[in-house]
């Protein structure tokens, strides 16, 4: 039997959502993927958490170091069946305090959490203050104003189908650079800049870079078609940084 979890964590304390390999040997590092397929395996066979993980899991996407999730989508499988309340129950207790798990589901084997997604929704925020404030968190700090409208002017040359190549960064394992983004927009509640990017599929950095363009454009007072030309380049060094995973979550998977 196929289940699906959903599954909210806070990055920051873990070296990305994949447990990660060196030489065909795993990394002995904290990731999300190695303490959920602990947690499950000491839930559905007794394994402890150090005892080798019995059950593999598939995430819908690889998230970064630092990167957060509000809507992560997983699946396994099992032969023993799940009663829904009391596993969450259980897996929430097992889990580290920055890993949670909100939803669990029976569902068909045809499905995959990464192949059988649509779409994907990424939030990216950051203060834009001249002053920190000890309440800030790791959150990015960007001294001058931001001109919303002349950003998400920005942001519409985004929409449609588009080559991405100038956003990647070196470390893209996937051939394809070309995807769909359905929404890009921004907003801002108080001194937070939010920024919503929707599409079937990102690059490795993607988002982070399109951000650190949109901040490049902004703090070199450059016209909104700076980035349509970034993007038509295809080229990375004419991009902007990739700025700080802190402040990025991944909000929602989207199925059919």
């Amino acid at each position: 039997m196929r289940y699906a979890l959903k599954v909210q964590y806070i990055g920051k304390n873990y070296a990305g959502s994949q447990i990660q390999f060196r030489h065909g040997k795993e990394i002995e590092t904290p990731t999300i993927q190695g303490e959920l397929e602990k947690a499950i395996s000491t839930l559905i066979s007794g394994d402890t958490a150090n005892k080798n993980r019995q059950f593999k899991t598939v995430f819908s996407g690889r998230t970064d170091r630092g990167v957060n999730s509000l809507g992560q989508v997983v699946h396994f499988d099992t032969d023993e069946r799940i009663v829904a309340s009391k596993f969450l129950y259980q897996l929430n207790e097992i889990l580290p305090d920055d890993i949670s798990v909100s939803d669990l589901w029976n569902t068909d084997e045809k499905f995959h959490a990464q192949k059988s997604a649509k779409r994907r929704h990424y939030r990216y925020e950051f203060i834009n203050r001249k002053f920190k404030n000890a309440f800030d968190g790791d959150l990015m700090r960007v001294k001058y104003e931001i001109n919303l409208d002349r950003m998400q002017k920005s942001l519409n040359y985004l929409l449609g189908e588009h080559d991405f190549s100038s956003f990647k960064s070196s470390g893209t394992l996937n051939p394809s650079r070309v995807c769909f983004i359905e929404k890009a927009v921004c907003r801002k509640e108080n001194d937070r800049v939010i920024i919503d990017i929707i599409g079937n599929r990102f690059l490795y950095n993607m988002v982070r870079t399109i951000v650190g363009t949109l901040l490049e454009t902004e703090g070199h007072n450059l016209t909104p078609e700076h980035i349509k030309d970034v993007m038509e380049s295809k080229d990375r060094k004419k991009a902007g940084q990739t700025v700080s995973p802190y402040g990025l979550t991944l909000i929602e998977v989207r199925y059919d």
